[in-house]
């Protein structure tokens, strides 16, 4: 017997056991492998491509519109002077670099010391929108009448700027801390803040997944006298978490965002969205010094993109359906 494919692109074959029998799965050697070599070849184009441009673009950038004196006009392309797009290899050298002269520890130890600050944060505000999607998520599939009413307020809720929002909550939180009515800390606005953009592609994930089993497995509980908690626990659950995935790795990338705009917005000390505000004052003087944070935000991100890839791993059982790519 030959090997079968189960879909295009899936990362499993049908093989025969021993024996005869019926074929059982086996996952295709160096999927991984070519995954990381796919990633390395990406970094190493953008560098290249950060190199290309700033040898060959103009110094001044191209400008449309103006009267021809400095600052007016639109910028198209960015200038490719020192101070405006330092080279790749002197940013490297940067974050092994004082972090503001003298005995001060290196820039990389300050930019992962403020990445976990905020990381911490996004964390609990991934964790807040979730609960909150799903509660959301639920509710909606549960009654036909709340998805009506809520869900386009759902989504209208995420075109409020996070920019302006951030202080909005701030100065609540403050509200409430004075009254005394409960304590209500700066970082605790940072969570909220980052729970607010991590909500949403939850609350939709988790309603199309509870949607998604089919008529007849919905039958055949029916059938089975199982009441509506025993078939969301089951199976609307189980056949939600293909859909469900998604919106959690969106959901962490969102939080991720929301921490360091509210950090910046708000002033919050000790996260990497204070630090680039800082370092960016100096960017005349040190331009290399900002992008050492702006490698550390990325960092941040694809760390909250592995922690939801490990949940995945744990469900894995839940995705014989999901065609993995």
């Amino acid at each position: 017997m030959t090997d079968q494919a189960i879909a295009p692109g899936s990362v499993t074959s049908l093989v025969p056991v021993d024996g005869g029998g019926m074929p059982r799965p086996r996952r295709r050697r160096g999927v991984g492998l070519a995954r990381v070599g796919w990633g390395v070849a990406g970094v190493v184009a953008v560098v290249a491509l950060w190199e290309l441009y700033k040898l060959l673009g103009p110094a001044d950038g191209v400008t449309v519109g103006g009267d021809g004196s400095a600052g007016s006009g639109v910028i198209l392309l960015p200038r490719t002077h020192d101070r405006a797009m330092p080279h790749v290899w002197d940013m490297v050298a940067r974050m092994f670099a004082p972090t503001s002269g003298g005995d001060t520890p290196p820039l990389i130890v300050s930019v992962i010391e403020a990445a976990g600050t905020t990381l911490g944060l996004a964390a609990l505000g991934w964790l807040i929108g979730v609960v909150v999607g799903g509660i959301l998520g639920i509710a909606m599939q549960r009654w036909r009448l709340v998805e009506w009413g809520l869900l386009p307020w759902i989504v209208v809720s995420q075109i409020v700027p996070l920019i302006a929002f951030a202080p909005v909550v701030n100065a609540l939180g403050n509200q409430i801390d004075r009254a005394g009515v409960f304590p209500w800390p700066q970082w605790f606005s940072v969570a909220l803040i980052a729970s607010y953009l991590a909500f949403f592609p939850v609350a939709i994930g988790m309603l199309r997944g509870l949607e998604a089993p089919d008529a007849l497995h919905l039958d055949l509980f029916h059938a089975g006298a199982a009441g509506w908690w025993a078939t969301l626990i089951h199976l609307r659950l189980p056949a939600a978490v293909p859909h469900l995935l998604p919106a959690l790795r969106l959901a962490a990338a969102s939080a991720v965002v929301g921490a360091v705009v509210a950090e910046v917005s708000i002033g919050l000390r000790g996260g990497i969205g204070r630090m680039l505000i800082q370092l960016a004052g100096q960017a005349s003087s040190d331009p290399a010094a900002p992008w050492a944070p702006t490698f550390g935000t990325v960092a941040i991100g694809l760390v909250a993109a592995a922690g939801v890839a490990l949940i995945g791993v744990t469900l894995h059982r839940f995705r014989r359906g999901e065609e993995i790519r």
